[in-house]
């Protein structure tokens, strides 16, 4: 059960729908300023989460106290992507429909968490770190920019589309953290010449 929903997180399913929202950002009323704004969070994110594998597999770098190795991407990627998939979907420029897209879409990503803990693949506190991150995303932007809305003949073709790659996206898996493991140390063995 917690690798079924550990793939609502994989990057395989989040990348496809944070493209798919970035399109329907630059359609929203506040026009592509939020949608480029988001693309730069949400990437600043991914390097983040990739400086921190690159530098566990590569050197063995980690925080022992708290059982820190790496941020989870699965959980970063799920805590920025899902809550813009809802709230493109769902919010109608009503302050309680806002909220309730956001928190709908921050309890899937903490679901994620919690599968990846229970999956064994991180730490509580690497679950902890990649939440609050995508969570930073979110909320950076909104604090920034006016929360996207879309005309309400809209709303029905982003659930549509949303729903469509999900479908497409959900069980395939990108074999970043393979990558990751197998070119880390060379790479910071070539630095460490």
């Amino acid at each position: 059960m917690w690798m079924a929903i550990s793939n609502l997180g994989d990057a395989a399913m989040t990348l496809p729908l944070a493209i798919v929202c970035v399109v329907w950002l630059t359609r929203s009323m506040t026009g592509s300023r939020v949608a480029f704004s988001w693309s730069v969070l949400l990437v600043a994110a991914m390097l983040l989460v990739g400086i921190s594998k690159i530098l566990y597999a590569g050197s063995g770098m980690q925080i022992e106290a708290i059982n820190f190795r790496m941020i989870s991407g699965h959980t970063m990627l799920a805590s920025a992507v899902w809550p813009m998939s809802f709230l493109l979907t769902l919010h109608d420029g009503r302050a309680n429909r806002r909220s309730a897209a956001l928190c709908s879409g921050i309890a899937i990503a903490a679901l994620i968490g919690v599968s990846r803990v229970f999956d064994e693949a991180h730490s509580v506190s690497e679950v902890i770190a990649g939440w609050t991150l995508g969570l930073l995303v979110t909320v950076l932007l909104m604090r920034r920019k006016p929360p996207p809305l879309l005309p309400t003949k809209l709303r029905p073709f982003v659930a549509g589309s949303l729903l469509t790659v999900s479908a497409v996206a959900y069980g395939h898996h990108v074999p970043i953290q393979a990558a990751i493991d197998r070119y880390s140390p060379l790479l910071w063995t070539g630095f460490g010449r």
